[in-house]
């Protein structure tokens, strides 16, 4: 592996650490090199704290080491005030005469625009070291800023026969098709994402908290399809948990493009990512009007003789792992 590619995936594994916490910022990882050894490294904290190269900067211990350092960024360095003060402005200060970035920002308030302010600067700056994979890791903030809308995840569990829930129920509560381990896995989920979205009948039927209980984590924003406002308020998904967003035919037009307003709902709440969590009716209508990005099927081994039938999905299969009897496998819309 090229020396630059190396650093340049030590930013990304760090980067991870900020998922579920920046948004709508990016999570950004960052390394300060010396000497082909690592002085200084930090990810993006928290939405409205320090970015990825200040908390790196800050590691490092002896600064007259950062003129003749090498910063490594996954993305390009922001040049404008927004929460926090320009990156770039911070890296020209201490003078760091080198510059590798795994992409550019196309966020229109960047893009390219850190870049010319670095080599104006006399930094000497290389762009594009692992692109592709930093694109892949940035893919929440690169699809809210280029489609303007959040970056869209299908989560759904099936028995093996195809059926999602069944078409009747003896108690108002989840019917659990996963083992409990994968319902775990499905919490860490959440935590990860903006916003979590159900449709009317799974609330009236499960009675869903839809948050983060089996893991630690931030509670997404619930939102809910509500069309005719039937749902009563005693139900769990209007308790102080989380906040919880209504949808009804008084913001939404359910003749029409019901998804893509939606997501324009989102959007304008700079909510840079959704997991879909149900029902069938709700992930097909996502389905079917091609607004989804990844996918994520769970099939477990209890069985439902009479059943709801899962969304027909259309998409490439990237990955497929077990936990314990269930099996996950991850798809792709391209």
């Amino acid at each position: 592996m090229k020396i630059h590619e190396l650093y340049i995936k030590r930013c990304i594994e760090i980067a991870k650490n900020g998922l579920g916490t920046t948004a709508p910022n990016p999570m950004v990882g960052s390394v300060i090199v010396y000497q082909n050894k690592i002085i200084g490294e930090g990810y993006t904290q928290p939405y409205g704290n320090a970015h990825a190269e200040v908390i790196a900067i800050r590691s490092v211990k002896d600064k007259k080491l950062l003129t003749k350092a090498t910063l490594y960024v996954t993305l390009e360095p922001c040049s404008h005030f927004g929460k926090t003060p320009p990156c770039c402005d911070l890296i020209v200060k201490h003078k760091i005469p080198n510059i590798v970035i795994g992409t550019i920002d196309t966020h229109s308030k960047v893009a390219g625009k850190g870049i010319e302010k670095l080599k104006a600067n006399n930094c000497n700056v290389i762009v594009g070291v692992l692109e592709d994979q930093c694109k892949a890791h940035h893919k929440r903030f690169f699809t809210f800023h280029n489609k303007k809308r959040p970056y869209i995840i299908l989560k759904w569990a099936e028995t093996s026969s195809g059926f999602i829930a069944p078409k009747q129920q003896d108690q108002q509560c989840p019917v659990w098709i996963s083992n409990p381990i994968s319902r775990q896995l499905v919490h860490k989920w959440r935590a990860e994402e903006q916003a979590i979205l159900v449709g009317t009948t799974t609330v009236l039927k499960d009675n869903p908290a839809l948050t983060t209980r089996d893991w630690k984590g931030k509670n997404p924003v619930r939102v809910v399809i509500d069309k005719s406002k039937v749902l009563p308020k005693k139900l769990t998904v209007f308790n102080n948990a989380a906040p919880t967003v209504i949808l009804t035919k008084d913001n939404i037009n359910f003749n029409t493009n019901t998804v893509q307003q939606i997501c324009n709902i989102l959007f304008e709440a700079n909510m840079t990512s959704l997991i879909v969590e149900g029902g069938a009716k709700t992930l097909q209508r996502f389905i079917d009007e091609n607004l989804w990005d990844e996918a994520r099927v769970c099939i477990g081994r209890t069985e439902i003789k009479d059943g709801i039938k899962a969304p027909i999905l259309k998409g490439v299969k990237t990955h497929e792992k077990h936990i314990l009897k269930d099996v996950i496998k991850t798809y792709n819309n391209v």
